[in-house]
This record gives structure tokens, sequence and C-alpha cells, in this order.
């Protein structure tokens, strides 16, 4: 808190900044200016709160001092700035209009679930607000999804359309009741209504439309049908996640056949009794954010084996507004709540659009009259290291910022091919925005752009300097470069080098750390792909200091959708021809299917065995004379090839699935859970203990060589050991384990001989890789073992999900500098 000297002991001018706005921190100020017998005044600008208070000279310092220790809990108070003046004579503390002001702007509070008092109304059946699916108060319920300008203020948003009743605008004109300038405040006589209908639009509810469509629904739900319900930020899909026929369906009509979904159940109780539940799931699972949070399943959960195929863990939420509620109590059952939309296309947010887009999956649609402004999915969050590491940043996260080390420049950040976000960057902030999705189509480009101009306009950016990745064909790179013929300055950004940058700033760091990148594809400055980098880095430059060795990933694209292809480049770069003839001689002879692809799948090869001596044949050719067979150095492509070899997964439905199935079949083997023996002619009884395979975590060898400036990890002892312990018929999840502690080590001896030559005691952790629990607490392990102080994300994804920060914080060095 910054002040000026006082002039005079009874009057003061306050300004706050933050998120305080449509959080109820004006009826707190009122509140407190009683309490305290001040008079004066308080109103939202579109740039903060501004005050002024004039009573006992005491009162006012403990005013000022109360604004920050007893602000509302869904505030968040960047700054406040107090100057004394001379009384003015005020006669009273008023509540005044709201004045915009241009070029200004203010943070966004996210949308907040239903609070504990507004659930209370809810489920009372005395109350008037019994079973209403929009009730709320300042503490909870939508904001930004509803906005489409500031200052927050009704007409500027989605619900001006509502005229509120005598009772509501009684409500929201008393500065003591909770509901004081509740902008979305509405009840069943004055606000958006619930309707059923059919997959034609037909109604299924009498007229008017209302809560009795909410049960119909549930009743619907437990006869096994599919239901697209409108939620905060678009339509959801839900179904019975208790009934294999039902959730397969669900599969089938949205063409995911086999990424997980996520369940939403009434409470912790009942998540309980579906997952184990640590102490900081529990808290993340009942935040105001209320997150899908990825917990371990129990195995005597009633929840369907198809929610998600083969995991070990299964993404739980719990209900975040009235209308789920509801439903889930009328239902009686753990619900599958899954985007509205097909896969990989952007969520479906408009009731018209949901019939013509979802009217092939769903056979229901439970829809209202409250618009969507901006759509929303759900956030996904793991608990890790005794904090959160969100895996999506979507709803009740965006938009709000990540607090920059720096006063920053207008930048726009356009993210990644997949997982796309983007940045805008303005005074010491970075506006990430939600999950976009991945940018494949000409759906999610629009959505893309809509909400880039959304956030300039909320956040009154005018950008004068445009990020984007390296790699020439991703349609964020392509939207970037379009942008210049207008006189933005462009800067390109390497991948790993934003993926470093996103962690720094997610830590407030300015650097230099060593930064371990690990993903599946990132442009490399040197034209191949790059994964598994060692960067010395900081905000202005990056130099590569080690990395995987570069293999050949026969047919490119198609390396990634089919692993085995990877497997084989591995093999036959690494080891050689004759190697590899013995791999899959190998995989052939073995009598026992080893866990995840038992058998075929539609036509694909379970095993590299299975591979045909034709496409075998193509794939030596393309490595042998380079035809379509990129280098890579990527991690997420060693986990590919790891996962193939072991007969683990071998074909892929989508992105990161081989790596998951590996690490899953390592959670599986530590939790003791039984696993099939892959078994060889030399070894048909082989299951040895945990302790003689791992050699007390010692992990498989592999070599670090010096190639000029640069070190190179050799992967060619690891391959060659794997192959062994799967000659001696070990099983696939031990050695999974024991793939596991060898990149643990391989990630603390790299950073120690880099930190040997640097000097350089941080190390950040950042790329999809580190999604993977048990290797992010392994090496984290190690490298503080080491004595390296280690940083990893909270606020935004380690994913390509952060990458747009990462490239905006870069830009504001690297700008002008001809970078």
């Amino acid at each position: 808190m910054s002040r000026t000297p006082r002039k005079s002991p009874g009057s003061a001018s306050i300004n706050v900044r933050g998120i305080v706005q449509g959080v109820g921190f004006r009826p707190f100020v009122y509140k407190l200016a009683t309490e305290h017998n001040l008079k004066g005044w308080v109103y939202n600008t579109s740039e903060d709160v501004r005050i002024e208070v004039e009573g006992d000279a005491g009162a006012i310092e403990q005013f000022v001092r109360r604004l920050q220790t007893d602000a509302p809990p869904l505030s968040h108070i960047e700054n406040v700035t107090t100057e004394y003046h001379p009384l003015r004579g005020y006669r009273s503390f008023e509540i005044r209009n709201s004045r915009a002001q241009k070029g200004k702007y203010q943070l966004i509070s996210p949308d907040i679930a239903t609070c504990g008092a507004c659930l209370a109304e809810l489920l009372d059946p005395q109350d008037r607000r019994y079973r209403y699916p929009f009730t709320n108060c300042t503490t909870c319920g939508p904001r930004f999804t509803i906005i489409e300008d500031m200052p927050y203020d009704r007409p500027s948003t989605t619900m001006r359309h509502f005229r509120m009743c005598p009772q509501c605008q009684a409500e929201y004109d008393d500065p003591l009741d909770r509901r004081f300038h509740a902008q979305p405040n509405a009840c069943p006589v004055c606000g958006p209504r619930v309707e059923l209908v059919d997959s034609r639009g037909n109604s299924m509810t009498p007229s008017p439309p209302g809560c009795d469509a909410i049960s119909a629904a549930g009743q619907l739900l437990r006869e096994g049908s599919i239901i697209a319900l409108k939620g905060l930020g678009g339509f959801l899909l839900a179904c019975d996640a208790t009934n294999d026929t039902v959730v397969g369906e669900l599969r089938r009509r949205k063409k995911r056949s086999s990424k997980p979904f996520a369940v939403m159940v009434t409470g912790v109780e009942e998540a309980r009794r579906h997952c184990h539940i640590s102490r900081q799931e529990e808290e993340l699972l009942t935040s105001a954010q209320s997150p899908i949070v990825l917990t371990r399943r129990r195995a005597d959960s009633s929840i369907s084996g198809e929610v998600a195929p083969g995991l070990q863990f299964l993404g739980i939420m719990l209900p975040y507004t009235p209308l789920h509620h509801i439903l889930l109590r009328d239902a009686g059952l753990p619900l599958v709540m899954t985007s509205g939309n097909l896969s990989e296309e952007p969520i479906v947010r408009d009731n018209g659009e949901a019939l013509n887009r979802l009217g092939g999956i769903a056979d229901y649609f439970l829809r209202h009259d409250r618009d969507i402004y901006s759509s929303y999915d759900d956030s996904v969050a793991t608990a890790h290291r005794d904090t959160s590491q969100l895996i999506r940043r979507a709803r009740s996260y965006a938009p709000y910022p990540v607090r920059l080390p720096f006063q920053a420049r207008q930048v726009l950040g356009c993210g990644a091919e997949e997982k796309n976000t983007f940045c805008l960057t303005k005074d010491n902030y970075a506006f990430v925005s939600q999950h976009i999705g991945d940018m494949e189509n000409a759906e999610t480009l629009e959505h893309f752009e809509g909400t880039i101009s959304l956030y300039r306009r909320l956040f009154r950016v005018q950008p004068e300097i445009v990020a984007y990745d390296l790699h020439p064909d991703y349609l964020a790179t392509r939207y970037a470069l379009e942008l210049g013929d207008s006189g933005v300055e462009l800067v390109p950004v390497q991948h790993h080098h934003a993926h470093i940058a996103s962690c720094m700033a997610d830590n407030g760091l300015e650097g230099p750390v060593i930064g371990v990148a690990f993903d599946g594809t990132g442009m490399g400055a040197d034209g191949n792909i790059w994964g598994g980098e060692f960067l010395v880095a900081d905000y202005n430059s990056y130099s590569r200091a080690g990395h995987l060795e570069y293999v050949s990933l026969p047919g490119g694209a198609a390396a990634i959708k089919r692993p085995y292809r990877t497997a084989i480049g591995h093999v036959l770069t690494a080891l050689g021809e004759d190697t590899l003839d013995d791999v899959i001689a190998l995989s052939r002879s073995s009598v026992v299917p080893a866990p995840g692809e038992a058998k075929e799948r539609q036509g694909q090869p379970a095993s590299i065995g299975q591979v045909t001596d034709v496409e075998i044949g193509v794939i030596k050719r393309q490595i042998e004379r380079s035809i379509n067979s990129p280098l890579g150095s990527s991690m997420g492509r060693l986990f590919d090839a790891v996962s193939a070899l072991l007969g683990i997964r071998t074909v892929i439905d989508y992105e990161g699935q081989a790596a998951v199935d590996l690490e899953m079949a390592a959670h599986a083997c530590l939790a003791g859970a039984p696993l099939p023996v892959v078994a060889s002619p030399a070894r048909r009884d082989a299951s040895p203990s945990h302790e003689a395979i791992c050699g007390n975590g010692a992990g498989y060898p592999f070599r670090i060589v010096e190639a000029g400036p640069i070190r190179v990890i050799k992967l060619s002892d690891l391959l060659s050991a794997i192959i062994e312990d799967l000659r001696l018929g070990v099983p696939a999840g031990w050695i999974s384990v024991r793939f596991h502690d060898s990149l643990a080590r391989m990630i603390a001896d790299m950073c120690r001989l880099i930190g040997q030559d640097t000097g350089i005691g941080q190390v950040a952790l950042s790329g999809g890789v580190f999604q993977n629990r048990l290797l992010s607490a392994k090496a984290v392990r190690a490298l503080e073992s080491s004595g390296f102080c280690v940083f990893t994300h909270s606020q935004v994804p380690c994913n390509d999900g952060g990458i747009s920060l990462g490239q905006a914080v870069i830009a504001n060095f690297a700008a002008g500098t001809g970078a």
C-alpha cells in the first residue's frame, strides 16, 4: 500500500485496484464505513474502486487497514493508495453509480461456484428460490461468461434482458443485503428459465417452462438417455456414469473412443466412494473454483470402466451451479459431464447452435434463456506437492491474470497449435485466456479470434508486439503473421524457450534458470523436432545446453499416431537393424499379451510383432533414405516408443495416450495391482521383485556425451536394457517404473553438469511430459537431493496451454532487438 503524507486528519481519498468488482466489495465498503461512523461515498470505475471517507482520524486508519485484512473472500486486492485532504462535509455514506473511463480497465472475477448461503436457499422448500437454478449473490455465480464490457454493471451483461421484480430489486438496492448490486440477481418470477426439449427442439415441459424440466431430465438420465445441459460457459453432455452401455454410446456418438470423461458427484462423501481423496484434493474439489480434479480411482467404485478406460485416475468434480445441484439430486446418480462438442471442436455455447451441432449426440437438451457471452470449458487440476497444478485452465481461473515481475508492454502471445491459449500483457499483468483448444479447424480459429477481441476490449489492450511459434504451419502462427501487415512488431519465439519462460513467469522469477522442457513436439532452431531439452534461459535469451539424441520419426505425424512406428525408429536409429529384427522376433514369440492392447484394435497391430513385414520394410526404407522421417529429440516420443515396445499402446486415439498408459502401468505396479507377465521363450515364469528390478531406484543405464558446447543423452544403453528385461519376461509395469527412475536420474545428472558449468542453482520444469505425476515427483526429489531449487507450474499448465505466457514475456524483452 502506497500513501502520500497526511494533509488533514479528517478526510481521505482511497483507490483500490484488483478484483474488486462483482465480488461484493462495495457493500463491504459500505458496511465497514457505517461500522466506523464514516461519511462519504464509494463507486466503481473502469479502472478501480474509488472511496472517499471522513470522520475520526483513528477510524479512518482502521478503515483503510481493514479494507485489506477483512476484504470479501473472492476479492483480490493488488494495490491501495490513500491521499488525505481537508474535510468536505459529507453527511452520510452512499454507494454511487459506476463511471466509465476511456482507456481504463479493471480486473474481472471469473465465474464462481455456488456458495453455501445460496445452496441453503436452493434446498429450502420454504425459500422463494427453492430449486431455482439461477440462484446467486455477490459471492457466487456467473461473472466473466456474461460480461460484454466494463465496468461490471447489469446493462453490460447478458442479464440486461431480465428486468428485476420488486423483491429482487429491493435486494439489489439494499447495501446490507448480500445481493446488493449482484448483477445476475434473479428469481423464478423475473429471471432466466429452464426448458427441456428433444433433439428437434420440441418442448418436453409444460408452458411456461420451469424447474419441473430438471426433474424430468433426472428421470431421463436414470432411464439411460444422453442429455445436453447448458452450463456456465457452454453445453455439457451428461449421462449415467455407472452404465457401460450408455457411456459407450456417448463415446460412439461423440467420436471419442477412449479419451477419459469427467464425472460429477453430489459431494465429497460420494466422491470418496469412488476415489481416494487426499486433503489437498478435497480442498480443490470444494474450492470456489471447483475444477475437475484427477484422483486415484477406488477398486470398488461403481463408475463404469468406460469412463476412463485403462486409467488409474478419475476426473471428479462437484456441482458448481444451482442447476447442477438440483439435477444431481434428482438423478440420484454420478453423471458423466463432458464438453458439449464433437471431438476437437470448441464447446457449444448457444441454444440454436446446440441443436445443430449436438443433435446427433444428445437425446434431449436441458437449456435456458440466459445467454453466454464467452464460452468456457471446465478447468482440470491435480494436487501436487502440497499445491495444485492446472492441466487445463478455463472456468473459474481465467481471466484472472498472472502478475509479472516487470512492467510489461502491450503484447499478444498467440500460443501453440494444441491446447491453445493466448496471452495479452499490460502493466504488470499477463492475461492468459481460457483454454481455446486444438487449432485444427475453422470453428476453433473463430473462437480464438473472437476471444482475443473480447480480452482486448475488456482490458483495453492494443498490442504493439505479437509473438508466435516458429512452426510455420500452426494456425496461431499464420494469424500472427497476418497481423504483421497492420504494423505491429512480430517476434518469433522458440517453443521450448517459451515453456521455460512460462514457468519462470508463473513463479515470478527473473532468471537465469536451467530449464528442462520435455514434451512431444516443438520446432527447433535447427529445423528439427525438439522435445527433450535442457536450456540455460532467462526472458532475454536461451542456449541449448543438452538434449536427447536425435532419432528418426518415420512418417512424421504418422509416427505420433502410431507409436509402434516411433518404437521402430528409436530401435533402428540407436541399436541398428539386427536388434530391431530381434525385437520383432521376440514380440512375435510372446505367448501372453501385455497390459493395454491385448488384441488388435480396428485392424491396427496390438504389438510390434503384429506389424506386417511389408510395413516394416517401408519404415526401414523411410529411415534409410530420410523420406518423411524428421529427426526428433522428443521425450514425449521416447515415452511412446517404450510404451509400444512393451505392448502397452501401439496406436493412439488421443494425444499423449501411449505415455499416459505407460505411466498407469507403473502406478498399478507400485499400488500392488496384478499385472500380466510379458513372457518369452527364455523366461515364461519371470516375476521378479521390485527391488531386484529397480536396484533401489537406480533405473536403466544411459550415457551423456559432449558434442561441442552441447551435451547429448545417448539412448542405446537404456533401450538395450529395456529389451533385455523384455527378453527375461519382466512385467511391463516394473519396466515402466524403472524407466521413470532412469529419467529422473537423467534429469538430475544433466542439470548437475550444467550447474557446474554455469553456477545456476534454479531449475524450471515445463512441458506436457511433466503432467506425468510419477516422473514429476521423482524428478523434483532427485533435483532437490542434488541441491537445486526446483520450480514447477501452478497458475498456468505445464503443457502447451502455458506457451502463450512464455511467448508474451519473451517478446517484451526481445522486441526492438531484431530477435
